[in-house]
């Protein structure tokens, strides 16, 4: 869970609620503001680039792919196929299980794919983070789900042009945020979706941050995962608020395939609970209809 701010800049809700955030869009996309009316994101294929995936978990259904960052015999990283589901590698420490099964459970129809890139411990290191975002950046993924980050400035350069080149192909990138406030990487990029976690009860409610970096709020507060070994826990933090927005992508995909990074981006704002559509050049604190109920 994010814990605090810097800068002036907001990482978490902390103490206030839903209607302190009260924003006017001026626009209206042509597709249903409300998520409800979204599709159930059929034919949209949705990466997690984690620690593995538990395939044939009751709460992550099937994996159409399950692949692994190796080392050559020279040592050079590569991507290489774990085996067909319901073998591969499987999960190093339940993470990117949790992961997907919330993606699967907002967009049940979606296509999963997992990439390990991290091992026991939520361990691993950032050429192996490169080398399996770059992978999934070429293959043409509708959606990758990234909740981890790196904090390391090496990484910096290289892992923005990836994000700028997913950006431009048209691979939607849905990256959370640091659970603290430190500079960390890729989340901070224009070019994807960064994600933090709010507060309140309700399990389908999220927001826009009207103070950026972090650009939507979503359930990350003791929310319930599918974790190995087939069962589920009780957890928080941003990485669980993530794969909902990657979910919302996906079906928002599923609804319109043609939309861009940037649409689909500018969709969720719209249909943020707590962005309220009106007439062009509508004045704040002039009435106007929310985007979701």
């Amino acid at each position: 869970m994010t814990t605090g701010t810097a800068g002036g800049l907001t990482w978490s809700l902390r103490d206030r609620t839903p209607e302190d955030l009260t924003l006017l869009a001026d626009t209206v996309p042509a597709l249903p503001a409300d998520p409800s009316a979204w599709s159930d994101g059929g034919g949209v294929r949705v990466c997690v680039v984690d620690t593995g995936v538990e395939c044939g978990h009751p709460f992550v259904g099937p994996v159409q792919g399950s692949y692994e960052v190796a080392p050559d015999p020279d040592g050079t990283l590569k991507v290489v196929d774990s085996g067909p589901p319901p073998d591969g590698t499987g999960d190093a420490c339940g993470h990117g299980t949790a992961c997907a099964g919330i993606v699967r459970r907002v967009a049940p129809d979606c296509d999963l794919y997992s990439v390990r890139v991290l091992g026991e411990g939520f361990t691993g290191s950032g050429d192996a983070l490169l080398t399996g975002l770059r992978w999934a950046v070429d293959q043409g993924f509708d959606v990758v789900n990234l909740s981890l980050s790196t904090t390391r400035p090496k990484f910096l350069e290289t892992l923005r042009s990836l994000a700028d080149q997913a950006f431009f192909n048209g691979t939607t990138l849905v990256a959370s945020a640091h659970n603290t406030p430190v500079e960390s990487f890729p989340w901070r990029f224009s070019s994807v979706i960064s994600v933090g976690t709010h507060r309140e009860d309700d399990s389908g409610l999220f927001l826009y941050n009207p103070a950026p970096p972090v650009e939507f709020f979503a359930p990350g507060q003791n929310v319930q995962v599918a974790w190995t070994g087939g069962g589920t826990i009780r957890t928080t933090g941003n990485s669980f608020a993530t794969p909902f927005i990657s979910g919302l992508c996906a079906r928002l995909l599923g609804s319109r395939p043609k939309l861009t990074p940037f649409q689909i981006k500018h969709a969720l704002y719209l249909s943020a609970a707590n962005v309220r559509v009106g007439e062009p050049e509508t004045r704040i604190g002039e009435p106007g209809t929310r985007g979701a109920s």
